[in-house]
């Protein structure tokens, strides 16, 4: 009987250690975002919230968007998540960001899987967007309200390409696609379809090349997208 008794209570140590690692191990696999170091300037930290993107956040800080990335250490293939948190610079107070009238923030134009990032390089050439899997005839969306300023049949490397100019000096450019629906000098609506997926240019699968541009420069999708 005594025997039986401890085995009893041999056996209810091993199952309370076995839940603890079952814990522990569970907590491990949970991925954390690294808590951005607060330098020795002054600041406050922003917990991003639903909706909210990088453009949204530096416009409401007024702190440029280069100066939030720099100090977090963010980089080329980074896009903030909601509860993500970010330190910024010289700010006082923590804001509440007004998203905005659904206009004035860009949406996905595709929302599939990225498989090129802005800034990486392939055969030499820098990324000047990211491209986005797609299957073939699949609607492609304007980003933003705009007029579209160029729309071609060909371009080299692009394939048929449409360039958008939006407000605030923004364009957008949607290439690789297998048909344009749009004209220059077309008003477009955000969510308004405007071509069709496809693999004009340099690519031989289905896809989308966007970019998101300001005054002509190039800038990080992933900053603008929600």
């Amino acid at each position: 009987m005594q025997n039986l008794f401890l085995s009893k209570k041999k056996f209810c140590f091993l199952f309370f250690v076995f839940c603890l690692l079952s814990f522990f191990a569970g907590c491990a696999a949970i991925d954390y975002h690294p808590l951005p170091t607060k330098p020795k300037i002054s600041g406050v930290y922003h917990q991003v919230k639903k909706g909210e993107t990088l453009w949204k956040i530096s416009q409401a800080y007024k702190v440029s968007i280069g100066n939030i990335v720099a100090i977090n250490k963010l980089s080329d293939m980074d896009k903030i998540d909601k509860e993500q948190l970010l330190f910024i610079p010289y700010a006082e107070n923590v804001l509440n960001i007004d998203v905005g009238k659904k206009d004035e923030a860009f949406i996905w134009p595709l929302k599939r899987k990225v498989i090129a990032f802005y800034g990486t390089k392939k055969n030499d050439i820098r990324q000047k967007g990211i491209n986005i899997r797609g299957r073939e005839g699949e609607n492609i969306i304007s980003a933003k309200s705009g007029k579209v300023s160029f729309c071609a049949d060909y371009v080299k490397g692009y394939g048929k390409l449409i360039i958008i100019d939006h407000s605030e000096n923004f364009q957008t450019i949607y290439a690789h696609n297998s048909q344009n629906l749009v004209k220059q000098g077309q008003k477009v609506k955000r969510g308004e379809i405007i071509a069709k997926v496809g693999s004009t240019g340099r690519v031989s699968t289905p896809q989308l090349h966007f970019e998101v541009r300001k005054n002509s420069h190039p800038k990080n999708p992933f900053y603008y997208l929600p």
